[in-house]
């Protein structure tokens, strides 16, 4: 919604400044400036980067749109699973957890958290740490040094999309003065035609420069910003993970592990200490019940 409201609010302002400025809307209809500018743009894109980061930019401007998705629900959602798994592994030793850790997709315990089981990458994470505890890895600084060095790569990863993006930005307001330039390479050739004319065709070329900068600055300099930002909020949602198995390893009980994870949240989407102990308390009854119907 911000998006589409902020995108409305640089083009009502910046036409409708040049309207009261007593321009006139045609002059900057320039179709073929816009080619020349914006498929010089995306040329460059694909020729700096391969495909699969090609796609991950598309992916992730789609998913921007969309709202991104890791939100208060979310979190919520995780700091649920993340008492289970931790209070299972308290009660029944990580050979309780054998099963649930090969085949999460097929495992009741994760069953009960299908947002989490939607995101393969954080299913990935932290199973694989799971297994890791299972096969005697349980020294805490080592584990954590692993931890911060893969989310340190995972970073780096989250973070090609936009930096990619950020060279389409850097790179529009120059493609605007080729656009430009070559409108007064066509103007220099009509040089004898009557002022009016000549007149238009440079105010032709001229747009090449506005829309350029128009573009990198109002457009998609705010996107590249705005993907940084929910790839931040990405990569916080595996420092949450994180932080339970952490304080997991240094002894702490399951509802104190929980509790670190929650510290570990933006004010906006953090769940209060009694919305996690409601879902946990949940939690609890779940398992009892399981272990009844077992």
């Amino acid at each position: 919604m911000n998006l589409v409201l902020g995108t409305v609010i640089v083009f009502a302002c910046v036409l409708g400044g040049f309207l009261a400025l007593g321009g006139h809307l045609s002059v900057l209809w320039q179709p073929f400036e816009a080619i020349i500018i914006i498929g010089a743009a995306l040329g460059a894109f694909v020729i700096a980067n391969p495909w699969r980061i090609v796609r991950e930019t598309g992916a992730s401007l789609v998913l921007l749109f969309r709202g991104g998705k890791n939100r208060r629900d979310d979190y919520l959602e995780l700091l649920a699973l993340l008492y289970t798994v931790l209070r299972t592994v308290r009660t029944k030793g990580m050979l309780g957890l054998e099963k649930d850790i090969e085949r999460p997709h097929e495992s009741p315990l994760f069953q009960q958290f299908p947002r989490f089981l939607k995101q393969e990458r954080a299913i990935r994470f932290l199973t694989d740490y799971l297994r890791l505890f299972s096969l005697g890895a349980d020294r805490p600084a080592e584990m954590e040094a692993l931890m911060d060095e893969e989310l340190s790569t995972m970073n780096k990863e989250f973070h090609r999309a936009p930096r990619s993006l950020n060279m389409v930005a850097e790179a529009l307001p120059a493609l605007g003065i080729v656009a430009a330039v070559l409108g007064m390479i066509k103007a220099m050739g009509s040089i004898s035609a009557p002022p009016e004319v000549l007149g238009k065709l440079i105010g032709g070329a001229m747009v090449g420069t506005f829309l350029g900068v128009m573009l990198s600055y109002g457009i998609v300099s705010p996107l590249v910003a705005a993907l940084n930002r929910m790839r931040d909020d990405d990569i916080k949602y595996f420092h949450c993970i994180k932080a339970a198995l952490v304080a997991h390893l240094h002894g702490a009980a399951p509802t104190i592990s929980v509790e670190h994870a929650r510290k570990m949240l933006y004010a906006e989407v953090q769940p209060t200490f009694n919305e996690v102990e409601d879902v946990t308390t949940n939690a609890t009854q779940r398992m009892g019940e399981r272990q009844q119907a077992a």
